[in-house]
């Protein structure tokens, strides 16, 4: 297996081009299943996940194809489909593949997916996707709106509501509705493809199902959990970056933090910078849905706070198993405790090189984040939970000064 091998204490500089959102092109690979017409995504990251969702649909019979001339535009015509099922050996390593169930069931009203794996950090339970879809009277088949509310708010249950209703007859109205930007994005995609949706942002979305969806051109929107990564990383390592495409507007909870830990961010169109020098000031946080601070970023900014002044919890409301990042940590030096849901960390100067093993995909983005404060050198392995979230993360950090490369296997 690849592993990083990272060489601690270079301040960073330049400038990072952040790339599209992972659980806004998921969804809109499977978005193209609603029609035989063609469908072009531009932004598409070079991800894990998203090689193993174009392997499914394309064993369902769609073309899907990337760009010769550009890498980043993926081309899917699902006019030839003929097999709406995604088997558990293409499944098994990644939960978004449930998304295909909405889509498959309101374009054919069959489908068989099998249940899906993913990161070992807690419960997923994809009841909730069930629920909504029984009522929508699937039987499972998709035959007439509904009243949808969940029990709790579920980011992929809406995005498999949104798709399944767009098709359905009468109107879907979606209550407790997750309220992500990748959800927008997904929304403002089916309404180029003929969807008629309103409320998309909002916790109550109303969907009014029109007979046949056409085929769009649609950018993915920026990866708002990438560009959360790099702002953590710059304002624990220090230094002065700019990280293009970048969308302050979708990390709010995460940018206050930073300021008021003593980063200087400033925004602009289609730009963010962070200015980062000295150690930062140690910040408590909570995470919970959006527009609150995300739990994809949790153990990110937890590798900021070990290397800050003073004392800091940090409570995780989402994922039971989210702290799996904690145990590596310490191995790097850092001073936390475990209380339940609460992980009290106490800062210091510097931590020390040491080989980590990443445990899922947003632990290893935090353990990248530590190996470049800790001195010396520090070994990243089972880095693939890394290549399913992040485009080239090595490379990127290199472009702005990081001394890290990639070992490959």
């Amino acid at each position: 297996m690849d592993k990083l091998i990272i060489r601690g204490g270079k301040s960073l500089a330049g400038t990072v081009t952040i790339s599209g959102a992972k659980n806004a092109a998921l969804p809109e690979l499977c978005a193209a299943l609603l029609t035989a017409d063609t469908v072009t995504l531009h932004n598409v990251p070079a991800l894990q996940d998203v090689t193993t969702m174009l392997k499914l649909i394309r064993n369902m019979g769609v073309q899907a194809e990337r760009s010769a001339a550009d890498p980043y535009t993926v081309t899917l015509n699902a006019g030839a489909l003929h097999a709406p099922e995604a088997p558990y050996e293409l499944v098994k390593t990644m939960r978004a593949s449930v998304l295909a169930l909405g889509p498959l069931l309101a374009r054919f009203g069959r489908a068989r997916v099998s249940l899906p794996g993913g990161c070992a950090i807690g419960s997923r339970p994809v009841d909730q996707h069930i629920k909504g879809l029984q009522a929508m009277g699937a039987h499972i088949v998709v035959e007439k709106g509904a009243n949808i509310t969940t029990d709790m708010v579920t980011v992929t249950g809406t995005e498999n509501f949104l798709m399944a209703a767009a098709l359905a007859e009468g109107e879907t109205i979606l209550e407790n509705a997750a309220q992500e930007p990748e959800i927008g994005d997904l929304a403002e995609m089916l309404i180029k493809m003929g969807a008629k949706i309103e409320g998309h942002g909002t916790s109550r979305i109303r969907i009014q199902g029109v007979e046949r969806l056409h085929g769009c051109e649609h950018q993915v929107v920026a990866d708002r959990i990438e560009t959360g990564t790099f702002l953590c990383a710059v304002a624990a390592a220090g230094g002065d970056v700019v990280l293009t495409h970048g969308r302050a507007d979708h990390l709010e909870a995460v940018i206050e933090k930073l300021r008021a830990a003593g980063a200087v961010v400033t925004a602009g169109a289609g730009f963010i910078r962070i200015q980062a020098s000295g150690r930062m000031k140690a910040q408590s946080f909570r995470t919970t849905e959006y527009p609150g601070f995300p739990t994809d970023m949790q153990a990110q900014f937890m590798a900021l706070n070990t290397v800050a002044q003073g004392a800091s919890t940090v409570t995780e409301t989402i994922f039971e198993n989210r702290f799996m990042h904690v145990n590596e940590m310490v191995r790097l030096g850092a001073k936390i405790q475990i209380e339940g849901k609460v992980a009290v960390i106490e800062g210091i100067e510097k931590l020390s090189g040491a080989t980590v093993m990443a445990t899922d995909l947003r632990a290893s983005a935090s353990l990248v984040i530590a190996g470049l404060v800790a001195d010396g050198e520090t070994v990243v392995e089972r880095i693939y939970h890394l290549d399913r979230g992040y485009d080239r993360m090595e490379a990127k950090l290199r472009g702005i000064g990081a001394d890290i490369e990639r070992l490959k296997a």
